[in-house]
């Protein structure tokens, strides 16, 4: 952290909520918009309480780093590809999913509540995104139907790190962070590829000034334990531990004005292994982290912790991302 008191420990996690908007296709990027463009059509489409989707269109998210179709700068973009992303209605996992579909990477969202969903979107066609209803935090509320073709798994879910609001409906970082995480892997089916766990930093260190204060209702010892379960779950992972959440978006049902953030300055990267870096990161550096371990062979069962810093950092680049976790793991 940027200071050891306490106030300034306090790390941001987000809930799986109930409403998310989905991508049908692809805008022409000709500008450098850093915000994203919700546009909807309505649909009589009905279709069970497994399978009810909604969708939209979404642009850069970084004005100063806009997404780009160059493939040897971005992750590799397959038809046979099928991202599942958890906590979609965060502040990461909104971004995360608008990154994917900006890359025409087909993906699928789990949400709680489809009702507010339909409610803010309408029924939509399900081409592009799809959004299943399901909540991890019950093993049996996970239909096998959810996971058909999965490739991969970016899980972004969370809850705050004391008790408040969010905590309503077992929402608690053991429900969130521990049940949920296992309940989660322990559906997957084998075809997945990669399973990418947002975690936090300061886990290893529970019982140490300033994460024990941290830790007073047990959100880095249950992050821990969902850590853990995913590595010795035999999927391939990659777990990413970020600082303090910073730059927005946060959580708000007013999606344009929600998915309005840039790293502003902060763009550039610091990566390291231990559990040793400390710092605030930007949600727009960890759901880009996340989308690129996707396919890194080097960060195939690794953990790294992120943090941001002023200057210009990687972007969507490939490279610079493969070199950034290279460095991390030599160091």
């Amino acid at each position: 952290m940027a200071s050891t008191s306490a106030a300034s420990t306090f790390l941001q996690f987000h809930s799986l909520s109930s409403s998310q908007l989905f991508i049908t296709k692809l805008p022409n990027n000709n500008n450098n918009n850093n915000q994203i463009s919700l546009s909807f059509s309505s649909s009589s489409k009905q279709t069970s309480n497994y399978n009810k989707r909604v969708y939209a269109k979404a642009v850069s998210t970084d004005s100063q780093k806009p997404l780009t179709q160059d493939k040897q700068n971005t992750p590799s973009s397959s038809s046979s590809k099928l991202v599942l992303v958890l906590g979609a209605s965060g502040g990461v996992g909104q971004l995360v999913t608008a990154s994917l579909l900006q890359r025409n990477i087909k993906s699928r969202l789990i949400l709680r509540d489809l009702e507010k969903a339909k409610a803010l979107f309408g029924e939509q066609d399900e081409e592009r995104l799809q959004v299943f209803k399901g909540d991890t935090r019950k093993e049996g509320d996970l239909d096998p139907s959810i996971f058909e073709g999965v490739t991969h798994v970016i899980c972004c879910t969370g809850t705050t790190a004391f008790p408040s609001r969010r905590w309503d409906d077992e929402n608690t970082p053991e429900r969130v962070d521990w049940v949920g995480v296992k309940n989660l892997i322990s559906v997957l089916p084998s075809s997945v590829k990669r399973v990418v766990l947002v975690s936090s930093i300061g886990v290893t260190k529970c019982n140490e000034l300033p994460w024990n204060i941290m830790n007073l209702f047990g959100v880095l010892k249950y992050k821990k334990m969902g850590e853990e379960f995913l590595q010795n779950s035999g999927f391939p992972y990659t777990i990413i531990r970020p600082g303090r959440l910073t730059d927005g978006p946060y959580t708000s049902y007013d999606l344009n004005t929600l998915l309005k953030a840039t790293a502003g300055q902060r763009r550039a990267v610091l990566i390291g292994q231990g559990d040793k870096l400390v710092g605030e990161a930007s949600r727009i550096v960890v759901a880009e982290a996340c989308i690129q371990a996707l396919d890194l062979e080097i960060t195939e069962n690794q953990i790294y912790e992120v943090s941001s810093v002023e200057g210009e950092g990687p972007g969507n680049d490939t490279q610079k991302w493969r070199e950034l976790f290279e460095a991390a793991r030599s160091s």
